[in-house]
This record gives structure tokens, sequence and C-alpha cells, in this order.
């Protein structure tokens, strides 16, 4: 009697162990793919914050010519 309740209680922690580590390996995954888009995310902010400077610096020097032209 004791054998069957011993092989149903492994099973079960069979079954369970292989959820957990499916769930980990889900955790992990998810973890690289919002670590990417972080990455993607710094990439972007870094991009537009060059193109803000550019546009800046590109107003700043038409002013400057416009203010030479006029003197």
């Amino acid at each position: 009697m004791k054998l069957p309740l011993i092989i149903g209680f492994l099973t079960a922690a069979l079954l369970s162990g292989c959820g957990l580590a499916e769930t980990g390996a889900t955790a992990v995954a998810e973890a690289d793919a919002a670590a990417e888009q972080a990455r993607q995310g710094k990439a972007l902010e870094e991009k537009v914050q060059r193109d803000i400077d550019a546009a800046q610096q590109a107003q700043a020097d038409a002013i400057k010519r416009a203010e030479e032209a006029a003197q």
C-alpha cells in the first residue's frame, strides 16, 4: 500500500518540478525581453537627444548668419 502512495507523490513532485522549470525559463525570457526593450529605449532616447542638439545648433548657426548678414 505504501508503494503506490510513494509513486504518486514522486510523480506529482516531478510534474510540479517541470512546471517550475518552465516558469523559471519563462521568467528569464521575459527578463531578457525587458532588458532588450530598455536598451532600445535608451538608444532611442540618445538619438532623440542628439537630433534635438543638432536642431538647436542649426538654429543657433542660422541666427548667427542672419545677424552677420544684417550688419
